[in-house]
C-alpha cells in the first residue's frame, strides 16, 4: 500500500487521487494470482512489522548516540528495498485489497514524517537513503530469492542488531514508523523548516513518481520463472502459515477501516485550508524560483495562481511560468527571473464550500560585486560574504538601519519613560514583519506592567510606565530578519524618587525570593546607591498576602545583612515582599514588590503546577495522599549548613530512604559544640521542608545541628551532626577597589575602570561617585549596581574637571570608597578616523591613475592630517599583493599614482591619519584598468561635499576634473534626486553651465533626503557625472547658528560665528566664495573658544562676495553670509553713524496743552545711558529749571519734557533742546511765532477755563437727541462730577419744563423723553447743572433746520415702522391699508399703481385714519388689478410697502366686495319696525288699550301679530290695522285680565324679517278686588 505524503495525511477522500495511473492497469493481474499474491503479501506485512519495529526503536536510540541513527538509516533504506522487491512481485494486488489498505501504510507514513523532522540528519536520510533504497530494490530484484517469514507475525519483534546492519532484510517495506501524532509542517527554527523541505521533496519522489513501478516490472520479468519453482516447493506446513497470517491480515484491515471511520465521523463536504501556504522569496537575476503550497478540503480544491491580482496565463508567456498540480502540492515555476518579476504572487484554493487565498512576494536583487556565478545556484551556504539565509530560506541581504534614535536617558523613579528607534529595512518585503527584540543588560524583556514595547511598522518603541532603579541598564533594540540582525544600544538611568523625609535613605533594590518552601523564604535586595548623608542602620522586610493590600512587617529590628529568611507563612499562599531601608533620619521609600511566590517545596510546586492560584486570593490547594500502613522513618541524609550569618543560620538535608507512603515532617535539634546537650528547636510544629532556618543564636558562639523524621508511626533515629558552626556573618563586607582610572569618552560622559577589591566574595555589583573638583559634593553616577570594572559616567558637564571613586557592594553591605581618581576634564577621545569611501577614478594615462575618494564619516574627534593609498594588479580575476602608492601622507582627497602598467588592473584602497594614528583601509575599490583616457569631454568633478544643510536648502561644493578633455572647461551642471528615487528621476538643478564650483541648491522638501552629483561641460559635451553624495536630510540641525554682521561703536565691520558643538581639534575656517582666504590684508580674523570673528580693515567693492565659516571635526556646522553692493552701503552708513554716533531720536521736539491748560514741550530719545544730559535752549539762551520752567529727563524710558504754567506774549520765539549721551549728541528745536503761537496760546486759555469748569457739576457730553424705537424724541446729554444736592433743570423756550421724577445720574446720563414729537415741539431747550460748586448749562436749538433734520430721522423711523401692505373688502369697494406707530403732517405718504402715480377721485381716496394709512377703491373694477405701492417719504429717504393686487386675491377681494354690497342693499331695504311700540305696557282692567307704530321696508312689508307665540286676528275686542303700508295699530276697547300676555309685531319683506315684542299687563285696583271677594 502507498502512503499518503504528511501535508494531505487528515483528508479522507483521497484514494483514486493518489493512484498512480500504472497502477490501475494491473487491478485484473490481481485476480488472476489471488493466492499466490496474498501468500507474498502476508509475509510482506509480517516482514513490515519486524522492521517497523526496529525503525521505532532505532529512531528512539538516535537521539543518544551517532551509532543508534546509524541503525534507523539502514533500516530506511532496507525498508525502501524490501518495498521495491514485494510491490516488483504483486504490489497491484496488495493495492486492489481495499481503499482502507492504504490508510493503514499512510500511518507508517506520517511516522515517518515525524522522526525525520526530528533527526538532525533528516536531510541525509530523505536523499540518500531514498537512493540507495532504489538501489538496493533492483538489486534484490535480481539476485535474491524470496524466502518465507522467518516467524509469525505474533512473534516478539527485535532491534536490527549493529552487527546486521548492512545486511539485507527479507521482507521489508519503506519505514516511516513512530507515534500518531499530527505535524504541522511547519517547524520553528529555519533550520528545521529546510530540513522538513528537504525530508518531503525525498519522501514525495518515494511514494509519488512511477520508478518504483518500472523497476517492480523488471524485476517482475526477471523473476518469473524462479517464482514458479519456488511456489511448487511449498509445504503444507507453510501453507497453513500463510494462510494464518492472511487472517491476521484480514483483522488488522478491519480493524484499521474502522480507526479510521472513527476518525472521520462526519463524512462531510471540507471548504479549502491552507495546509502549507506559500513563501516569500528573494532570488538574484536570472535565477528559477518557486511557490509550492498544499491545500485541504473535500471535494478536492481547485488552485488558481495570480500576479498582482492577475490571473498567470502561461499559454500567453511561454517557457516563462509552469503550473503544477500533483497529489496536492501545487506548485508555481517562474524562470529566469528579472525586474518585472516583482510582484506579490497569490494562491486561490476554490471548491464548492468557498475560497481561501494564500500570498507570497518575490523580490529580484542584482548584484552589483564580482561574484561567481556557479556560487548562486548552489543556495545561501554558497554565497559570498555579506549574504545571509532570509526568513524564508533564501539568499539575502538586508539593510537595516536606525533613524531618529534614542540617546541616553535620564529618568527618576515613578515617572514614565520611553525609548524609541525609527527602523528602516531595504528591501521592504511586504506581510513580513521583522523581529523586534529589546534586551536590558543582555535580558531579553518581555511585556509586563513593568514594561510595554510597540512596533508600528516603522518605529520601535519602549515604554516604562513607573520607572524604577530595576529599570537601569544598558537597553539593546535589535531588529532580526531572518538569520540577520542589527542592534542599537543606550544607557538609561533612573535617579531615586524625592524621599518623604528629608535625609532618608534610597529605597532597596532587586527584591529576590532565593528560596521558597512550606515553612520559609529567604528573601534578598540590593543595598540603594543613597544612604541620605547618614549610615544605612539596616533594613525592614514587608510581606503581602497575594489577592490583598495589606502589608506585614516580617522583621521588629532593623538586619544589615541583605538577605534574611521570612517564616510564619500560610503553606500554599502565595506572597509579594519589599524593603525598606533605614537610618537615623528615617525610613526609606519601599521597594518594587518581589515577583509573587507561593510557601511551597519545590517539589510540591512542580506537582501542583496544573492547578493555578486563584486568581482573587493567591491560595494553592494542597492535597496530600492517602496515607498507608505507618513505617518509621529513617534518619535524614547530606545534612549541612548552606547559610549562616549573626542573626540566623539555614540548614539543608535530604529525606531518607526509608520514609514509607506516609509524609514525613522533620525535628530540628541543636546543641553547643563539644557537648551532648541537645535541644529541640521546633517543639511545637514539625518541619515540613527539607530546609530549616534557626534564629537566635548566641553571636561567635559555635552550633552543632542534627534533625530527625517523624510520622505518625513515630519518631527516627536522627541524622548525623554538622560539624561546628559559629553564628556570625561568613560573608564579609567588601574592601574598597582601587586603581580608579578615568578616560575621556565623549563631551559629556567619562569611562571610569578600576580594579576589583582583594579577596573579595559574591559581589553584587559597584556604585560609582563623582564630584566637580573643589565643589566637595559627591553625586551617585548608578543607581543599579554595575558588574565589571569599568562603566561610563554620563550627564557630566563639558569642559568641567570631575574625580570619580567606586564602591563595592555584596549581601553583606557597602565597602568604604576608594581613593579618589585624579581629575580629569570633560572631553570627546581622540580615535583614529573611519574608512574613506567611494572610490573613484578622476583620470587615467598609460602609466599613472588619479584617484579621488570621500572623507571618512568620523574624524575621530581630530582633524585628519593626510591619507595614505595602497594599491594591488589584478590577474584573472585574482587580486596580488597591496603595495603603498605613497611614503608621506597626502592632504588632498585626490591623488596621481605613477608608475603604473599600462592595460594593467588595479584595485585601490585609502586610509585616513590623525593624531590618534592610522585609521582602517577602505574596502577595496572595483577594479580600473590603467589606460589612456581619449574621450573629448572631461572627466567627472570629484570632492563633492554638501555643507550649510537647512531645511529647505544646501550648499554643494565641487573641485574641478583632473581630466579636462580635448578643451578648456566651460561650465558645470548639478543634478539632484531624492534619495530614494530611481537613477530616471536625476533632474538638473541649473539649465545654463555654472562659472563658479558651488551652488546653493533651494526649494528642498523638508524632510526629506536628497543626493546630488555634477557634471563638468567644454565645448564637446558634458562629461561623466561625479559619484553622489551621502544622502542629505533637509532639515535644519539642532542648535544651527547664522553668521551675524555686526558693527562696534568704534565703527568696525565683522563677521560673527558662534560653535557651541565643537570637539577638541575644532578650528573656524573662513572663506570668501567658498575658497579659503588666504589674504589678511582685509580681513583680520580673531577666534576664541567658540567664538570667531572676521573683521573688515576698510569694507570695500573688492569685499563684496559670500564669507563662509565651516567648523572643522564637528556634524558639518558651517554657515555663510553675502554681502553685496546694498548690504554694503547698508554697513558703511551705519559704521559711520558709530563712527560719529548721535543720540537716535524716537520724536523730535513737539507741543501739547495738558488737562490745566500748561503747555509741555518734549522729546523722545530712543535709549538713553545713565550719563546722559539735556540743556534747554530759548532764543538762543539757556534756560533752567525754576518756577516757570519745570524740567525733568527719563533715562529709562529716553523722555525729555520742560513745562510751562501757561504762555504770555514775551514767550513767543524758538525753543530748542540739546541732548548729549557720551560721545552721541543731538539737538531738536520748535519755532513758535505768529499765528502758530496765538492759536497755541488761544488752546491753552480754553483748555485752562475748560479745567476750571470742569471742577463743578459739568456736561460731558452736550445736549443732542435720539429717536427711539418707538418713534419719540429723546433729548439726553452725559454728565460728571455728580453728588446728591446736584439738580438739573429743563427749560423750553426759557420756560421751565416740569417732569415728574427727579434723574439719580446714576448712569451719569440725563434724558427728557418727548412722546409724539410734532412740529408744536419746536423750540429752544436748555439744560442746567446746578449745586454748590457751580453750575453748568446746554442748550438745543430744535427751529429750522436743527427741526428739519429731527423730523426727518422721526418720519425715517415711522417709516420703517409701517406694517405690511393689507388688503380688506367693504360694502363700497377695496381698501389697502398700513399701521405706523404714529402720523405726522411732515411724512409725506403717496401710491402708485403698477409703477405710476396714482391720481385720486371720489372713486380712488387716500387718507389717515390714527396710525391706518389707506387707500379706498370704490366700485373696483378688473383694470384695479395690479400692484400697489405706499411711498413713504421722510424727506431724505422714501420707503416703500407693496402688495400684489391681482390674480386670486383681487378675485377673492372682489367676491367679498360684492359680498358685502348685497348685504348692506339688504339691510337697507329689509323689512322692519322703525318705532312707537313700548316694551311693557300696565293698564287697569276696563281701560282702552291702543298702541301704534311705524313700519318700513322695500317692497313694503307684511304685518302680522302673534300672542305669546300664537298667531293672533282682530276680534270684536281688539282692533288690528295695518293703513298705507306703514302704519299699524293695536286697540282693544275694554281690557281684562284675560287680554294680559307679551304680544308680537312681525313684519316681513324679501330682504328680511323683524319682530317686535310688547309685554301687556292688565290689573285690577285693589278696593275692585276686594269687592268682588265680598261679593263671591
Amino acid at each position: 500500500m502507498l502512503s499518503l505524503p504528511f501535508y494531505q495525511r487528515q483528508l479522507e477522500h483521497y484514494d483514486r487521487a493518489y493512484r498512480h495511473r500504472e497502477l490501475h492497469s494491473t487491478l485484473s493481474h490481481y485476480h488472476k494470482q489471488a493466492k499466490s499474491s496474498s501468500a507474498l503479501y502476508a509475509q510482506g506485512s509480517a516482514a513490515y512489522s519486524r522492521s517497523a519495529a526496529g525503525y521505532r526503536r532505532a529512531s528512539a536510540a538516535s537521539l543518544d548516540s551517532s551509532s543508534a541513527h546509524s541503525h534507523s538509516s539502514a533500516a530506511y533504506s532496507y525498508g525502501s528495498a524490501a518495498y521495491e522487491h514485494s510491490a516488483a512481485r504483486q504490489s497491484s494486488a496488495a493495492y486492489g485489497l481495499d481503499s482502507e489498505a492504504f490508510s493503514s501504510s499512510s500511518a507508517a507514513y506520517r511516522h515517518g514524517s515525524e522522526s525525520i523532522n526530528k533527526l538532525a540528519t533528516a536531510y541525509r536520510l530523505g536523499s540518500e537513503a531514498y537512493s540507495r533504497g532504489l538501489k538496493d530494490s533492483s538489486l534484490l530484484a535480481e539476485d535474491q530469492s524470496y524466502k518465507m517469514s522467518p516467524k509469525a507475525k505474533r512473534a516478539k519483534q527485535n532491534v536490527v542488531s549493529e552487527e546486521k546492519e548492512n545486511e539485507a532484510m527479507d521482507y521489508s517495506v519503506p519505514i516511516f514508523t513512530g507515534r500518531e501524532v499530527n505535524l504541522s509542517g511547519i517547524t520553528d527554527t529555519e533550520e528545521e523548516r529546510i530540513k522538513e523541505s528537504a525530508a518531503y521533496v525525498a519522501q514525495r519522489n518515494l511514494f509519488a513518481t512511477s520508478e518504483g513501478v518500472k523497476v517492480s516490472k523488471v524485476a517482475k520479468t526477471a523473476k518469473t520463472a524462479s517464482e514458479e519453482e519456488h511456489h511448487e516447493k511449498k509445504s503444507r506446513k507453510v501453507v497453513v502459515r500463510e494462510s494464518a497470517e492472511r487472517v491476521a491480515l484480514q483483522k488488522k484491515l478491519e480493524e484499521t477501516q474502522a480507526f479510521r471511520r472513527k476518525l472521520n465521523q462526519d463524512q462531510l463536504l471540507h471548504a479549502p485550508e491552507f495546509v502549507i501556504e506559500p513563501r516569500s522569496h528573494t532570488v538574484w537575476e536570472e535565477q528559477t524560483v518557486s511557490f509550492h503550497c498544499s491545500v485541504a478540503g473535500w471535494p478536492e480544491p481547485r488552485v488558481t495562481w495570480y500576479k498582482n491580482n492577475v490571473p498567470i496565463d502561461v499559454q500567453a508567456h511561454p517557457g516563462k511560468y509552469t503550473i503544477e498540480s500533483r497529489y496536492g502540492l501545487h506548485s508555481l515555476h517562474i524562470s529566469t527571473c528579472d525586474f518585472d518579476d516583482i510582484a506579490q504572487y497569490r494562491a486561490s484554493a476554490m471548491n464548492v464550500k468557498g475560497e481561501i487565498s494564500a500570498f507570497a512576494s518575490l523580490v529580484v536583487k542584482r548584484y552589483k560585486g564580482e561574484v561567481d556565478e556557479s556560487l548562486l545556484r548552489f543556495g545561501a551556504s554558497s554565497m559570498p560574504l555579506g549574504l545571509g539565509v532570509s526568513p524564508y530560506g533564501f539568499a539575502s541581504r538586508f539593510e537595516i538601519k536606525f533613524v531618529d534614535k534614542f540617546d541616553v536617558s535620564f529618568g527618576r523613579e515613578g515617572e514614565t519613560m520611553s525609548l524609541g528607534c525609527s527602523v528602516v529595512i531595504s528591501p521592504d518585503i511586504k506581510r513580513f514583519t521583522p523581529g523586534i527584540e529589546w534586551y536590558r543588560n543582555g535580558v531579553l524583556l518581555t511585556p509586563s506592567k513593568w514594561v510595554q514595547m510597540h512596533w508600528s511598522g516603522e518605529r520601535a518603541s519602549l515604554t516604562l510606565p513607573h520607572a524604577n532603579k530595576e529599570d537601569e541598564g544598558l537597553y539593546t533594540l535589535r531588529v532580526v530578519m531572518g538569520d540577520y540582525y542589527e542592534e542599537y544600544s543606550s544607557y538609561v538611568f533612573v535617579r531615586d524618587a524625592d524621599a518623604e523625609v528629608p535625609g532618608a535613605p534610597g529605597a532597596p533594590l532587586d527584591v529576590q525570593c532565593l528560596d521558597a518552601n512550606k515553612d520559609y523564604v529567604i528573601v534578598s535586595w540590593k543595598q540603594p546607591a543613597v544612604d541620605g548623608g547618614s549610615p544605612i542602620l539596616g533594613y525592614f522586610i514587608d510581606r503581602c498576602e497575594v489577592g490583598t493590600s495589606h502589608w506585614t512587617q516580617c522583621n521588629e529590628t532593623p538586619v544589615k545583612f541583605a538577605r534574611l529568611p521570612v517564616t510564619g507563612l500560610v503553606e500554599g499562599r502565595s506572597y509579594t515582599f519589599r524593603v525598606r531601608a533605614v537610618n537615623s533620619a528615617g525610613v526609606s521609600l519601599p521597594s518594587r514588590v518581589s515577583p509573587p511566590v507561593a510557601a511551597l517545596d519545590p517539589s510540591d510546586r512542580a506537582r501542583l503546577r496544573s492547578h493555578p492560584s486563584a486568581p482573587w486570593t493567591g491560595q494553592i490547594i494542597v492535597t496530600e495522599e492517602e496515607p498507608a500502613e505507618g513505617v518509621v522513618p529513617g534518619p535524614p541524609t547530606d545534612l549541612q549548613v548552606i547559610e549562616a550569618t549573626k542573626n540566623y543560620v539555614v540548614l539543608s538535608w535530604k529525606p531518607p530512604g526509608q520514609r514509607g507512603h506516609e509524609g514525613i515532617m522533620y525535628y530540628v535539634e541543636k546543641c553547643v559544640a563539644g557537648t551532648e546537650d541537645w535541644q529541640r528547636v521546633n517543639t511545637e510544629t514539625p518541619v515540613r521542608s527539607p530546609r530549616f532556618a534557626l534564629f537566635d543564636l548566641a553571636e561567635g558562639k559555635a552550633y552543632s545541628f542534627r534533625v530527625r523524621c517523624c510520622n505518625s508511626a513515630g519518631v527516627g533515629q536522627p541524622s548525623e551532626a554538622t560539624a561546628a558552626t559559629v553564628a556570625g556573618d561568613k560573608l564579609d563586607v567588601p574592601k574598597a577597589p582601587s586603581h580608579v582610572m578615568p578616560v575621556r569618552n565623549t563631551d559629556t560622559s567619562v569611562l571610569v575602570t578600576w580594579a576589583e577589591p582583594p579577596d573579595a566574595k559574591e559581589l553584587v555589583g559597584y556604585y560609582i561617585e563623582s564630584s566637580l573638583v573643589g565643589s566637595g559634593h559627591w553625586e551617585p553616577c548608578n543607581n543599579n549596581p554595575v558588574k565589571g570594572t569599568r562603566f561610563v559616567c554620563h550627564g557630566l558637564a563639558h569642559g568641567e574637571k570631575y574625580i570619580f571613586r567606586v564602591r563595592a557592594v555584596n549581601a553583606a553591605g557597602l565597602s568604604e570608597f576608594s581613593q579618589d581618581s585624579e581629575p580629569i576634564e570633560v572631553k570627546a577621545a581622540i580615535a583614529a578616523p573611519s574608512a574613506p569611501y567611494d572610490i573613484v577614478v578622476l583620470e587615467s594615462v598609460r602609466d599613472s591613475m588619479v584617484l579621488g575618494w570621500k572623507q571618512p564619516q568620523s574624524a575621530g574627534g581630530t582633524e585628519i592630517t593626510g591619507y595614505y593609498v595602497n594599491y594591488r594588479e589584478v590577474v584573472g580575476g585574482v587580486p596580488g599583493k597591496w603595495r603603498e602608492a605613497n611614503i608621506k601622507a597626502v592632504s588632498d582627497r585626490a591623488y596621481r599614482i605613477e608608475n603604473l602598467k599600462e592595460n594593467m588592473v588595479y584595485q585601490f584602497q585609502v586610509a585616513a591619519a590623525n593624531l590618534a594614528g592610522v585609521g582602517t583601509p577602505s574596502e577595496p575599490s572595483q577594479p580600473f584598468k590603467c589606460e589612456e583616457w581619449s574621450i573629448a569631454v572631461p572627466g567627472p568633478p570629484h570632492d563633492v561635499t554638501c555643507t550649510e544643510v537647512r531645511k529647505d536648502s544646501v550648499v554643494l561644493l565641487w573641485k574641478e576634473p583632473v581630466y579636462t578633455g580635448r578643451s578648456p572647461i566651460a561650465g558645470y551642471y548639478v543634478d539632484m534626486k531624492e534619495h530614494e528615487a530611481t537613477e530616471e528621476l536625476w533632474r538638473s538643478v541649473n539649465e545654463k553651465p555654472l562659472q563658479k564650483k558651488y551652488l546653493k541648491v533651494q526649494g528642498l522638501a523638508r524632510g526629506r533626503r536628497y543626493v546630488f552629483r555634477v557634471r563638468a561641460a567644454n565645448q564637446a559635451g558634458v562629461g561623466k557625472p561625479s559619484d553622489a553624495t551621502d544622502p542629505v536630510l533637509a532639515e535644519t540641525p539642532p542648535g544651527t547658528k547664522e553668521v551675524v554682521v555686526e558693527v562696534d561703536d568704534n565703527g568696525v565691520i565683522s563677521l560673527n560665528f558662534e560653535c557651541e558643538k565643537m570637539s577638541p581639534g575644532s578650528k573656524f575656517v573662513w572663506s570668501k566664495n567658498y575658497e579659503p582666504i588666504e589674504d589678511d590684508s582685509r580681513l583680520n580674523i580673531d577666534t576664541k573658544g567658540g567664538k570667531s570673528k572676521a573683521s573688515f580693515k576698510d569694507l570695500g567693492e573688492e569685499d563684496l562676495g559670500i564669507y563662509s565659516c565651516v567648523v572643522t571635526d564637528t556634524d558639518g556646522v558651517s554657515a555663510s553670509h553675502t554681502i553685496d553692493e546694498e548690504e554694503m552701503k547698508r554697513l558703511l552708513a551705519l559704521s559711520h553713524e558709530h563712527k560719529f554716533p548721535t543720540v537716535p531720536l524716537t520724536s523730535e521736539l513737539a507741543v501739547e496743552i495738558l488737562e490745566k491748560g500748561e503747555v509741555r514741550f518734549w522729546l523722545q530719545a530712543e535709549k538713553l545711558s545713565g550719563n546722559a544730559k539735556a540743556n534747554f535752549v530759548f532764543n538762543d539762551k539757556e534756560i533752567f529749571n525754576g518756577e516757570k520752567y519745570k524740567m525733568k529727563v527719563d533715562q529709562k524710558t529716553g523722555l525729555v519734557e520742560m513745562v510751562m504754567e501757561k504762555l504770555e506774549e514775551k514767550d513767543e520765539g524758538t525753543y530748542t533742546f540739546q541732548l548729549q549721551d557720551g560721545k552721541a549728541t543731538t539737538q531738536s528745536s520748535l519755532v513758535l511765532i505768529g499765528d502758530v503761537f496765538k492759536k497755541l496760546q488761544d488752546e491753552a486759555a480754553f483748555q485752562r477755563k475748560e479745567w476750571h469748569r470742569k471742577q463743578g457739576p459739568h456736561f460731558v457730553d452736550k445736549l443732542g437727541w435720539e429717536v427711539t424705537d418707538d418713534c419719540n424724541v429723546m433729548l439726553k446729554c452725559k454728565v460728571a462730577n455728580i453728588k446728591k444736592e446736584t439738580h438739573i433743570v429743563w427749560y423750553k423756550d426759557d420756560r421751565e419744563i416740569m417732569v415728574d421724577e427727579e434723574h439719580d445720574f446714576k448712569d451719569g446720563v440725563c434724558t427728557l423723553l418727548i412722546s409724539e414729537f410734532s412740529r408744536k415741539d419746536a423750540g429752544t431747550y436748555e439744560v442746567i447743572l446746578k449745586d454748590d460748586r457751580g453750575k453748568d448749562t446746554s442748550e438745543l436749538q430744535l427751529k429750522d433746520t436743527a427741526f428739519a433734520e429731527l423730523m426727518n430721522e422721526v418720519c425715517r423711523r415711522i417709516a420703517l415702522s409701517a406694517s405690511d401692505l393689507k388688503i380688506q373688502s367693504t360694502a363700497e369697494g377695496i381698501r389697502i391699508y398700513s399701521y405706523v406707530t404714529y402720523y405726522v403732517e411732515e411724512l409725506r405718504v403717496g401710491w402708485v399703481h403698477n409703477d405710476t402715480p396714482l391720481k385720486f377721485t371720489e372713486r380712488l381716496r387716500s387718507g389717515v385714519t390714527g396710525e391706518q394709512l389707506w387707500l379706498q377703491i370704490n366700485e373696483p373694477t378688473p383694470q384695479d388689478k395690479g400692484r400697489y405701492t405706499m411711498e413713504l417719504f421722510d424727506g431724505k429717504t422714501a420707503h416703500q410697502k407693496t402688495v400684489d393686487l391681482s390674480g386670486q386675491a383681487f378675485d377673492e377681494a372682489f367676491a367679498e366686495f360684492q359680498r358685502l354690497k348685497q348685504a348692506a342693499i339688504a339691510e337697507k331695504n329689509r323689512a322692519r319696525v322703525l318705532g312707537g311700540l313700548p316694551d311693557v305696557v300696565t293698564i287697569q282692567e276696563g281701560k282702552a288699550l291702543n298702541l301704534s307704530c311705524t313700519v318700513w321696508g322695500d317692497p313694503p312689508p307684511e304685518v302680522a301679530w302673534l300672542k305669546n307665540e300664537k298667531a293672533f286676528a282682530s276680534d270684536a275686542n281688539c282692533q288690528l290695522r295695518f293703513e298705507a303700508g306703514k302704519s299699524v295699530t293695536f286697540s282693544i276697547s275694554s281690557v281684562s285680565t284675560l287680554d294680559s300676555g307679551k304680544y308680537s309685531l312681525v313684519v316681513k319683506n324679501k330682504f328680511g324679517t323683524e319682530t317686535s315684542d310688547v309685554t301687556v299687563s292688565v290689573f285690577i285696583p285693589e278696593e275692585v278686588a276686594a269687592g268682588k271677594s265680598a261679593e263671591a
